[in-house]
């Protein structure tokens, strides 16, 4: 099959822009809906409504279509704005950020990816990786040189940040995440994340503010 190059369909950026994200919807909507194994270019085309000539244009398959998903995933976490100023105080900043987190995770349709991700990590493991380091690995960074501030300040005790970083992103998951992404139960409500993530904070300064 001969396909069309860009340069010959004459498309400007802006209409080249918005038939990709037309794209790129249609495809979520398909992996969603039957999983990485069962879709099908065929598939997604329908669902963007675009011709699979048009398709091949811009993604040369399925993987590709699926990694451009997962870089819009990345984009999305970080896009949230999660206060990590010095600062702050520790309760305060803990608590933001575990409800601000857990709110990105349960959110409709946050699961999907999370869960077509660890279907094909095992046989695609560079998928699974680059999704690791782009998605969760920079937040956990991100709290961990947080942590590092405060216990360069006295505030906080901890021998290892990027432990008690990740510790305290799980501690906010617990009850909520793992029901969620296997679909257990329904995202869980406002008030319940919020009884969540602060009792994480209050275990995590249990165990990690200075006496």
């Amino acid at each position: 099959m001969v396909v069309a190059s860009r340069e010959h369909l004459h498309v400007i950026p802006e209409e080249d822009s918005s038939k990709r994200r037309q794209i790129l919807d249609g495809a979520r909507k398909v992996f969603m809906d039957l999983g990485f194994d069962g879709a099908s270019m065929g598939e997604i085309a329908r669902a963007a409504q675009v011709s699979k000539g048009t398709l091949y244009v811009y993604f040369a398959d399925k993987c590709a279509l699926f990694e451009a998903i997962l870089e819009q995933e990345a984009l999305q976490f970080g896009q949230v704005v999660f206060n990590f100023d010095p600062a702050r105080d520790a309760e305060t900043t803990l608590r933001d950020f575990g409800r601000a987190y857990i709110h990105l995770l349960c959110r409709p349709g946050g699961g999907s990816a999370i869960r077509t991700v660890m279907a094909i990590a095992e046989r695609m493991p560079d998928v699974g990786r680059r999704y690791y380091l782009r998605v969760l690995d920079k937040t956990i960074n991100r709290l961990s040189d947080y942590l590092k501030a405060h216990v360069a300040s006295g505030d906080l005790k901890i021998d290892d940040s990027d432990l008690a970083a990740s510790q305290f992103m799980e501690l906010c998951k617990a009850s909520l995440f793992l029901p969620f992404v296997f679909q257990a139960a329904p995202a869980p409500s406002e008030e319940r994340m919020i009884e969540v993530v602060d009792s994480a904070t209050r275990m995590f300064l249990a165990a990690y503010r200075a006496k």
